[in-house]
């Protein structure tokens, strides 16, 4: 027994000493040997299905023999109800996987880490840059796993009968294909439709797709100083807000009966469906979305492509959905959490992961491996100049820019003030 009590001291004091060096900075968790020191068992929350868990998370545990991650899952629906009242509780998880629009949400539930112990310099180096949404200047939120970048489905059946040998790559490039691609009925009526845009409700993905509009022209939506996160939607520094005018009228164009380019309006049943019913020619969806498109309807003759861009500009950007894994700042054994956490981001677990979910991996290595099907070479190659934003609260700025499109199309407000009015109400959301 007296034996028993000692090797337990010694496990105890080895493990303090380890996190002392860890949090200190002295020993750096971005190196290569991330798990010694690390004892005992953490568990990891998350909306991911326990049977796609299983492979990939018993073949990490194995490779690393000194700890072991648990996985539960939790309910997409009430993940973040169940997260905050076990954490409020004590009896909450030592990690949890964290989407971008949880970030903010949970800043001050999660152990950030300091550059000190895992530097700026090989985070940026590790991931891509849609990633650097869990970067805040005190450290860092979350270890990157997946980055599911917005994307441009599009149906070949409707490009080929209408002899386009190529879908667009630029917004205006999509503008000229438009009086082609719409179908009438006798009464002038769009009964088949070359894009969904222009409105928000019916539109899936809108406050996405205008989020990557806005980033494409230099706007980055919200920005962050000495740890206070603000909007910049309304910022009038240089031309930016020219800029973002000009995306928010190109965006709400398309729903404008008295425009050439006008193919959207709110009878229509929401774009995914149309799309899959044959009927749309471009749908701007997430690479997530592929097997639901392919369940929708296995018949349809549809494709990917990166999402347009702004023709001759000088870099690529489409938007994505981020996921990381964080820790809990009251983890009982936090040592062992943020080891686990960035070993499961850096190591294999990461790859084998996404190709279980068919979501790109957000480490940079393996985005660089060659994909070879009709889909991922396009959703690889977006992840990589994917662009994310800390969103405060998804179901609210959902309705600041559901509102902020709405004024615009009912002209109760213009173009400017529209903007003005979605930056303000989102500073309040970051304030609150």
């Amino acid at each position: 027994m007296k034996n028993f009590q000692i090797i337990i001291l010694i496990v105890f004091i080895v493990s303090a000493v380890f996190g002392i060096l860890v949090f200190s900075g002295a020993i750096n968790i971005g190196g290569s040997s991330n798990s010694s020191g690390s004892l005992g068992t953490v568990v990891l929350w998350g909306t991911v299905k326990t049977q796609d868990m299983a492979s990939a998370l018993e073949d990490f545990n194995k490779a690393n023999p000194t700890l072991t991650v648990k996985y539960v899952q939790k309910s997409s629906t009430t993940f973040d109800q169940d997260l905050l009242e076990a954490l409020a509780s004590g009896s909450g998880p030592d990690m949890f996987f964290l989407p971008d629009n949880l970030a903010f949400h949970y800043a001050n539930k999660i152990y950030t880490i300091p550059y000190a112990s895992y530097p700026l310099a090989t985070f940026k180096s590790t991931f891509a840059s849609a990633g650097e949404v869990f970067l805040t200047s005190k450290g860092i939120l979350a270890f990157p796993i997946m980055i599911d970048p917005l994307v441009m489905y599009y149906n070949r059946s409707m490009l080929d009968a209408n002899s386009i040998v190529a879908p667009p790559s630029s917004w205006s490039e999509l503008q000229n294909l438009i009086p082609a691609l719409n179908k009438k009925d006798e009464n002038g009526k769009i009964i088949k439709s070359a894009v969904a845009l222009g409105h928000f409700s019916n539109v899936l993905n809108a406050k996405s797709i205008l989020s990557a509009l806005f980033m494409q022209v230099g706007n980055n939506i919200i920005s962050e100083k000495n740890g206070s996160f603000y909007s910049v939607l309304g910022d009038t520094v240089g031309a930016s807000l020219g800029n973002i005018n000009s995306a928010l009228l190109f965006y709400t164009s398309f729903a404008d009966p008295a425009k050439d380019i006008y193919s959207w309006n709110r009878s229509f049943p929401n774009s995914k469906d149309f799309f899959s019913a044959n009927n749309l020619a471009f749908y701007f969806g997430y690479a997530s979305e592929l097997k639901s498109l392919i369940n929708k309807n296995p018949n349809l003759d549809f494709t990917v492509a990166p999402l347009p861009q702004i023709k001759n500009a000088n870099f690529k950007l489409t938007s994505a959905q981020m996921t990381g894994i964080a820790v809990s700042a009251f983890s009982k054994n936090l040592t062992t959490a943020v080891t686990a956490a960035s070993l499961m981001a850096q190591g294999d677990f990461a790859e084998k992961l996404s190709s279980i979910l068919l979501i790109p991996p957000a480490r940079r290595t393996l985005l660089a491996v060659r994909q070879t099907d009709a889909f991922f070479p396009t959703f690889y190659s977006s992840a990589l100049y994917a662009k994310g934003w800390l969103d405060p609260s998804s179901k609210d700025s959902d309705n600041i820019f559901r509102t902020m499109v709405e004024n615009v199309l009912s002209g109760s407000m213009s173009v400017e003030n529209s903007i003005r009015d979605a930056s303000a109400k989102l500073s309040l959301l970051l304030n609150r």
